[in-house]
């Protein structure tokens, strides 16, 4: 068994971490009970999210002490970085691409979980990690059926869903990331 039992390392800054993933399960649970907001400020909601998430995972990769996995959170951060940006610069272009480019997010983030899934298979919960990606896969391609279709209430719906399954996503990678006691 490997002495490492994180895929993505510890880090002085997991409860940041956390905090970004609160906030998503928040923000998710309010489109969920007020979607009249709309389509357009979800789309820019989320946008300000992945800008908030790729400073927080630029600044988890760029301290003296890398973390294991330090690359994947230095790439996240450069996507979710230039999504978020995308999506806040003009509510016409987040709303035609807004499946698209979360689609990408998922897609990304699925794969990396599947990753960390193999890298860990020697642990007991390894299986999390895979099933984690799975279904990360399967948001990121129904958000590319939702854009195809251009079915504006499969997307709100999956928007809802994504805050709130990504937000407790990232809360459990913190609590792993926090580093520990010996």
């Amino acid at each position: 068994m490997k002495n490492s039992l994180n895929y993505f390392g510890q880090s002085k800054y997991w409860w940041i971490v956390l905090i970004a993933g609160i906030l998503m399960v928040i923000s998710g649970f309010c489109y969920f009970l007020w979607p009249t907001i709309g389509y357009a400020v979800s789309s820019q909601i989320f946008g300000w999210l992945l800008v908030l998430a790729g400073i927080v995972q630029l600044c988890v990769s760029s301290y003296n002490d890398r973390p294991k996995g330090w690359g994947w959170w230095l790439a996240g951060g450069i996507i979710d970085l230039f999504i978020g940006f995308m999506l806040v610069r003009s509510v016409i272009l987040s709303e035609i691409v807004f499946p698209y480019f979360i689609s990408i997010v998922f897609l990304f983030w699925g794969i990396n979980a599947i990753f960390s899934a193999v890298d860990r298979r020697s642990h007991r919960y390894w299986w999390i990690y895979l099933i984690n990606g799975i279904l990360m896969l399967i948001i990121g391609f129904f958000f590319l059926e939702a854009g195809y279709i251009q079915d504006m209430m499969m997307t709100s719906w999956l928007t809802s869903l994504a805050f709130i399954y990504w937000g407790f996503s990232i809360s459990m990678v913190s609590y792993e990331m926090r580093p520990r006691v010996k």
